[in-house]
């Protein structure tokens, strides 16, 4: 039986892909680190689960918002003809 060819370099493509796709964790767990880091400094007093949330009562389904006033204003699309 003849023997396998470029072992060699078949070993050395495998050992660099190796390499790189441990590069690759390392840039993750640096950027997940950095963005723990970041949460944690951004405001101390504030829950980040709460912010940006308005107390009070919401609005409902339907009822026009302070960003797009003219939306309830409209009739319904279609209605039906009596008969």
């Amino acid at each position: 039986m003849p023997p396998r060819t470029r072992p060699s370099i078949t070993k050395r493509n495998r050992e660099q892909a190796r390499r790189d796709r441990q590069a690759e964790k390392a840039a993750k767990r640096s950027d997940r680190a950095a963005q723990r880091r970041d949460k944690e400094n951004a405001s101390p007093g504030e829950d980040p689960d709460l912010a940006g949330i308005v107390a009070g009562p919401q609005p409902g389904q339907g009822e026009p918002t302070d960003d797009d006033p003219g939306e309830g204003d409209q009739p319904p699309a279609a209605t039906l003809p009596e008969s």
